[in-house]
């Protein structure tokens, strides 16, 4: 089973690294979803200013310096997929901070937004703002949300604007990214689908196939 699991996470990573030969750097807000262009694979993290729960500004560089980290991209505490997704990470949360990974993930929403997450979840690691789009947009991942999702949303009583305290109507393509000491990446995941997304199991044995 474990071979299995590591064969999958391999198939995963030379897609991730298919795709991102693909991408043109010079993109750095997509129309739509699919045509986002994640960072590269062996790529060194780029800066990105996000926002603690305190609202203080930390480029991500700083936050993940000198230790092995798994940064991961969701949409808001809004989203339920993104909801189901934090849940079951939580079932490996021990598994990855036991290999020494420091687990940072990143949202649209605006700081005082967090809390409810982390309230919700009950979660160890750290929830930080990218209500600006900085690090979305440096991963290669944000993209415009048209009027008519905007409403769909709003229909839903999901308001972007009231979540991320801004009118840009920007969103990451759920993403996860393993990054190593020297903040290169390593793995990652990006699927313009946003009820696709990575396993704990998979996320797990990749983390274990490149500590």
């Amino acid at each position: 089973m474990k071979n299995r699991f590591v064969l999958t996470v391999l198939f995963v990573l030379q897609l991730s690294t298919l795709g991102s030969l693909m991408a043109e750097d010079k993109i750095k807000i997509a129309k739509t979803a699919v045509e986002v262009c994640p960072i590269k694979i062996g790529a060194t993290v780029p800066n990105a200013l996000i926002r603690s729960i305190e609202g203080k500004e930390t480029d991500l560089k700083e936050i993940i310096k000198d230790q092995k980290a798994i940064v991961i991209f969701y949409r808001g505490g809004w989203c339920p997929y993104c909801n189901l997704h934090l849940s079951e990470l939580q079932n490996i949360e021990d598994d990855l901070l036991k290999l020494g990974y420091k687990i940072v993930a990143i949202s649209m929403d605006k700081p005082e937004k967090l809390s409810e997450t982390i309230n919700k979840h009950n979660m160890k690691y750290e929830l930080y703002s990218d209500s600006k789009a900085n690090a979305c947009q440096a991963f290669g991942i944000a993209f415009t949300v048209d009027d008519h999702y905007i409403q769909k949303l709003k229909s839903f009583n999901m308001d972007l604007e009231t979540s991320s305290g801004e009118t840009h109507h920007i969103l990451p393509v759920p993403a996860v990214f393993l990054i190593d000491k020297a903040g290169s990446i390593k793995f990652e995941f990006v699927n313009p689908d946003y009820k696709a997304r990575i396993s704990g199991k998979l996320l797990l044995e990749a983390a274990k196939l490149f500590q």
